[in-house]
This record gives structure tokens, C-alpha cells and sequence, in this order.
């Protein structure tokens, strides 16, 4: 499970730029505030980055019905997509299942569209604590479902559909496939697994090797991993953690990308090999000298770009 023998990588120095600018606010950790306030300090901090906004053919705000209700969605879709049904990638925005929402990851959705020539509809799930696991879940099943079954009316092609998340949204995109592959629909074509968090054990080496200093930190996790779950026996349930599965062997194909400063790099890691060891179709990237949270700076780390093409390229390739 833990893996001992890595060593702490040199940070890239795009990344040490970032880490300078985050140490000199002095911000209070996640683990410090209430959701409200790191909310609050998620969506500021994104806001604070004032990139570029990508020109889409498409933006829309659209919603599906839920098991608590109306989910929020965004439809983005791509110039290079055309005029007809597109394939579209389904995206579960990060943040612990506590914060993030459909702005704090807009500038996101409309790169990972363009790279991958298709539509990409962005789930606002509800959060935790105030709905607990697996809320989170099956909101982002039901959307899915949703949005398979209503691909005319969104311009989408129903059998080119892909999941898609970072982090937490990870954990959500890696459960969403699971779910679809046990029932049997929808038919997912592909995974991009985006620094996920794959295993609410937290016990594997880079929690010890790099769990503070960097963006993301072992505190903050368990702090987000204690305002999802109700009680500590949900940890094993794949539902919270996919890399326990009992089986893996029907999952789509995946992109695993992970960060080596980030303490869910070691999980990322063993998930990619646990679907490779099931016969799944696999490719994994360390960005060894990023920080969790670099696919989201874009024009700001330039291997973000490359993080960005690699997703697009995978997505193109999964639509065959």
C-alpha cells in the first residue's frame, strides 16, 4: 500500500513562483476555517489568478433533475467541435467535496473542451457537510445518466461520452465509470483522472513525504475527508474509495495524471496500476516537480499546457 523509497522531486520553478506568492499571503490553512469560509477563500483564490478566458462556440447553464433536487450543469462546447453531435466529456470539479463549484473551475472546463474538440458539461454536485456521503456520488451519477439520455437535446453524441475530474472530482469521475461499467450504461469511453483521491485511508509515504509546505496538505485532506464522511467505516466503501473495488476489470479506459509534491500522488499511483493489473487500458504521468492543483493554472506553470494537450489528445484518441 505505502510506498517508502521516493524521494521528495525539485519543484518546478513555475510551481516555486506559485508557492512564493501563496507563503507571502500567509493565508489560514483549509483546516482552520468553517466550509463557508474556505469556500470562500477556494473561490477567491481562483479569482485572484485573473487568467485568460478561452472563447468557446458555446457556454450554457442547464440543470438535471437529482435525488436532492435540481443539479446545476454548464455546457461548454469547442469551436472545433462543428455544428453537429460532438462527444462530450462529463467534469466533477475538485475541492474535497466540500468546496469549488462550476466558476472555480470555468477557466478549466473551457481548456479541457478545446483541447479535446468536444463539448465538456461541468456537474455542480452538492457539497458536503451539509450533505454528507454519498451525496456527492450520486448526484454525479445521476447527471451522468441524465445527460446520456438527453445527448440530442444538448448536441452531444451519446456514444462518445468520457468522465473527467480533478481531486476529489477525481474520486467522483473514478466512481461515476465504476457505477456505469456494474449497470452497464452509459457507455463510457474513457477516464481522466486528474490527481485523484482514490483511497480515504491516507496512509500511503508521500502523506509523510510531502503532506505539508505545498498547496494541498495532510491536514486539509483529513479536514475535507471529516466533512464528507458520516463515520470512519465509510472508508471502505469504493463509493468514498475506488481503489477498493472489489472489481475493476470493466473500468474504461483512464488517464491517471498526478502531482509529486502532492500528498495523493502515491494513490494516484497505485489506482492507475491497480486498473492496469485488471487488464484496464492505462496511461499514467508523474508531473514529478508540480504541486496539487497545477492543471488549473494555466498561463501560469506552462506544464500546465502540456497537462492540457495530454488530456485532449487522450480524450481525441478515446473518440476514436
Amino acid at each position: 500500500m505505502a510506498s517508502s523509497s521516493k524521494s521528495v522531486p525539485q519543484i518546478d520553478e513555475d510551481a516555486q513562483k506559485v508557492l512564493e506568492v501563496m507563503r507571502a499571503l500567509n493565508r489560514p490553512p483549509m483546516e482552520s476555517l468553517t466550509p463557508e469560509q474556505g469556500r470562500a477563500a477556494f473561490r477567491a483564490m481562483r479569482e485572484a489568478a485573473k487568467q485568460a478566458v478561452p472563447k468557446m462556440a458555446e457556454v450554457r447553464n442547464i440543470e438535471a433533475p437529482g435525488p436532492g433536487g435540481a443539479i446545476p450543469l454548464r455546457l461548454y462546447r469547442s469551436h472545433a467541435a462543428g455544428s453537429g453531435p460532438c462527444p462530450a466529456m462529463v467534469f466533477y470539479h475538485g475541492g474535497g467535496w466540500v468546496v469549488g463549484d462550476l466558476e472555480t473551475h470555468d477557466i478549466q472546463c473551457r481548456h479541457f473542451a478545446n483541447a479535446g474538440e468536444c463539448s465538456v458539461i461541468a456537474v455542480d454536485y452538492r457539497l458536503a457537510p451539509e450533505h454528507k456521503f454519498p451525496s456527492a456520488a450520486y448526484d454525479c451519477i445521476a447527471a451522468t445518466h441524465w445527460i446520456a439520455g438527453n445527448a440530442a437535446v444538448l448536441g452531444i453524441d451519446a456514444g462518445k461520452l468520457a468522465v473527467g475530474g480533478d481531486s476529489a472530482g477525481g474520486n467522483l469521475a473514478a466512481v461515476v465509470a465504476l457505477d456505469a461499467a456494474a449497470k452497464g450504461a452509459p457507455a463510457i469511453r474513457g477516464q481522466v483522472l486528474i490527481y485523484p483521491t482514490v483511497d480515504l485511508r491516507m496512509d500511503y509515504d508521500s502523506y509523510a513525504r510531502v503532506g505539508e509546505g505545498y498547496t494541498l496538505t495532510a491536514g486539509s485532506m483529513a479536514w475535507f475527508r471529516d466533512h464528507y464522511l458520516t463515520n470512519p467505516e465509510q472508508i471502505s466503501d469504493w463509493r468514498a474509495s475506488p481503489l477498493l473495488a472489489s472489481n475493476l476489470a470493466d473500468a474504461p479506459p483512464a488517464l491517471v495524471l498526478t502531482a509529486g509534491l502532492d500528498p495523493l500522488c502515491d494513490e494516484g499511483e497505485a489506482y492507475a496500476q491497480a486498473l492496469k493489473a485488471a487488464g484496464v487500458e492505462v496511461e499514467f504521468e508523474c508531473y514529478s516537480g508540480q504541486m496539487h492543483g497545477f492543471a488549473g493554472a494555466s498561463g501560469i506553470i506552462r506544464q500546465t499546457d502540456r497537462a492540457i494537450a495530454q488530456i485532449g489528445a487522450f480524450l481525441k484518441r478515446r473518440w476514436g
